[in-house]
């Protein structure tokens, strides 16, 4: 574990937990958390992003194609997804909260663990994997859904595979995709459907940023978890709480984008340190 730049508590866990016990802590979680529950990050040692590219939004609405192959290689993924156990950082997370030291979550996964692992007051900044939205109509509705019409029209369509990627997407052979059969919103007859996620290359609502914006100023302080903070969708969240002198703590495997702004600095596994911190501060 190390500390940036040094506290006088001592150690990064006694800084850690000294922060968190002072109360009013926004945390910011990103992959990173979920990897323990079998769904990888994009950017760690084992990230998606060192083998797969990711779906674009440009891609998804532009090419039918693209789109096509995306469904598809979902269709399968998503039943690892589905299956994901919360881990014992969500259950950390959700400890702390219940404790009263933690107020609202902001999480850049879609995963939905946070809520299954007993968290209240989420807000998935990125969407959830859960829900579908129509982009002909609109109509939002839930994925289970989907997922039952699918596996009707697709009775013979699901080879195993040993590799998803955070969105829910699956490595599949290409000879494969032409075999996957999608179908239409059920809402309007027509679509295109998409996962209720934000794409790579997509804007997250601005009354969603909003929102999360004035979780940070009120917050006593910060608790970024799990995130490399490569992207402004996270990153934007701690240069606005260091602007406003709100401390800032990181917990994350590895060097983030983060690290000169953080106040407290912990590299070691969240497995580890979540609950370790919990043990300590909810008794």
């Amino acid at each position: 574990m190390t500390l940036a730049p040094p506290s006088p508590a001592g150690t990064a866990m006694d800084a850690l937990a000294a922060l968190v016990a002072d109360g009013d802590v926004v945390v910011l979680s990103g992959a990173g958390l979920s990897t323990d529950s079998g769904i990888p990050d994009y950017r760690g040692v084992t990230g998606s992003l060192r083998r797969h590219t990711p779906m674009t939004y440009q891609t998804f609405t532009r090419d039918p194609r693209g789109r096509h192959r995306y469904w598809a290689r979902s269709f399968v993924g998503w039943r690892q997804i589905r299956e994901a156990q919360p881990n014992d950082g969500h259950r950390a997370v959700a400890a702390l909260q219940a404790a009263a030291l933690l107020g609202g979550v902001i999480t850049q996964n879609v995963d939905g663990l946070h809520q299954a692992g007993g968290a209240s007051d989420v807000v998935e900044l990125h969407g959830g994997l859960d829900r579908t939205v129509c982009l002909g109509c609109g109509d939002v509705a839930d994925r289970a859904g989907l997922d039952d019409r699918l596996r009707a029209v697709n009775p013979d369509f699901g080879p195993r595979v040993e590799e998803i990627n955070p969105d829910g997407d699956a490595e599949l052979p290409d000879e494969l995709l032409d075999g996957f059969v999608m179908v239409d919103c059920l809402a309007c007859g027509g679509g295109p459907l998409k996962p209720d996620v934000v794409f790579f290359g997509e804007t997250v609502p601005r009354d969603r940023v909003d929102g999360c914006f004035a979780r940070v100023e009120g917050a006593g302080s910060l608790l970024v978890l799990g995130s490399s903070l490569t992207v402004m969708s996270g990153y934007r969240f701690v240069l606005h709480a260091a602007k406003l002198g709100i401390p800032v703590a990181i917990v994350n495997v590895g060097p983030t984008r983060g690290d000169a702004k953080a106040d407290v600095r912990v590299d070691a596994p969240l497995g580890e340190v979540l609950p370790a911190l919990a043990a300590r501060l909810c008794g």
